[in-house]
């Protein structure tokens, strides 16, 4: 049996992000406001439950998902329910926060313990949430960074730590507007691949900080809950690109070298790069079987058909800005041809 529809009043403001327009009840200033009549795609329910969870029976709830990763306690980071055979998913952090989703990718109510905040929150929302709604309503998604050269996106792959934000923002602070951080959501529309725009706002480590613009302070905080910085995309000499662009070229960024002839640049073959794509889609725990063949159908083409090559960073942030300038000069080779 499933829950009645849930009916209350909304906030106005409506958002966009991803390629998805998002209806909060409360505002989320990182994101961009669009148009109140607007269509929108998703119901945000911000600091609220569904009035059924209560009276939700334990039969009608399973575990579907235990993470790995672990907590300084040995506790995982993250726990998924099914509810109701799967028309619903619960997420569960360690640190109190959750969230419940409906199957159809329309629906997302998120609560939180303090002292974790609203900020917080979105982190979790704008990250492994919406990863998940994007599998749902049909996108196919990356672990990566994306920037707009020539009306053309360039994408950055690689795990936690590779560089993929730092690459971006390098790239952001030479004029070169942001499409993307983190998660690069892939549209197909009209048979043409398009990188869907996230929102103004690169998150950043210290370490990278510092290499960038000095010191870690001259970048504010996310939250005092979070150890990342961010780098906001609409302050003046920076853009973010707001309209979706074409894959043009998808660099997978390697491991950091001390050789002084790096950064270098390679090119995959369309074999190692299939295999990269694949080891770096984004949240695929979410897929079923017809979700999964579109998935390797879509990176097969990109595969098959956009420039991949193999970047490899030097391990001093001294080297950022030939980093750059290597990366540029192989984007007018890769994008003209």
């Amino acid at each position: 049996m499933l829950p009645a529809r849930v009916t209350a009043t909304m906030a106005d403001t409506i958002y966009s992000a991803f390629g998805l327009r998002l209806r909060t009840n409360l505002p989320l200033t990182t994101l961009l406001p669009v148009s109140t009549e607007s269509a929108y795609d998703v119901e945000v329910w911000l600091n609220s439950v569904p009035p059924w969870l209560e009276d939700l029976p334990k039969a009608d709830e399973t575990i579907w998902h235990i993470s790995l990763e672990r907590n300084e306690h040995g506790e995982p980071w993250l726990k998924i329910w099914k509810i109701y055979s799967g028309a619903y998913l619960r997420f569960a952090y360690d640190d109190g926060t959750q969230f419940i989703l409906d199957r159809a990718g329309s629906k997302i109510w998120a609560t939180w313990l303090a002292p974790m905040t609203l900020d917080d929150a979105a982190t979790y929302l704008l990250g492994p949430v919406l990863g998940v709604v994007l599998r749902l309503r049909g996108f196919v998604t990356l672990h990566a960074s994306a920037v707009s050269i020539g009306r053309s996106a360039i994408a950055f792959l690689g795990p936690e730590g590779a560089g993929k934000s730092t690459t971006a923002a390098a790239l952001a602070r030479r004029g070169y507007a942001v499409l993307s951080d983190d998660i690069v959501a892939v549209r197909e529309v009209d048979e043409n691949l398009l990188i869907q725009p996230a929102y103004p706002q690169l998150k950043l480590w210290p370490k990278s900080v510092e290499a960038l613009y000095g010191k870690e302070e001259n970048l504010p905080a996310f939250s005092a809950n979070y150890d990342k910085r961010y780098l906001d995309l609409r302050n003046d000499g920076y853009s973010f690109q707001e309209e979706p662009l074409p894959l043009r070229a998808v660099y997978v960024l390697g491991a950091r070298s001390d050789d002084a002839a790096s950064p270098v640049i390679q090119s995959l073959p369309a074999h190692a790069g299939l295999l990269a794509l694949i080891g770096n889609a984004y949240v695929t725990l979410s897929l079923d079987k017809q979700m999964r063949a579109r998935e390797f159908d879509v990176l097969g083409r990109i595969a098959a058909g956009v420039p991949l090559r193999q970047l490899t960073p030097h391990s001093e942030a001294a080297y950022l800005s030939k980093l750059c300038e290597v990366i540029l000069e192989d984007c007018q080779q890769v994008i003209r041809a």
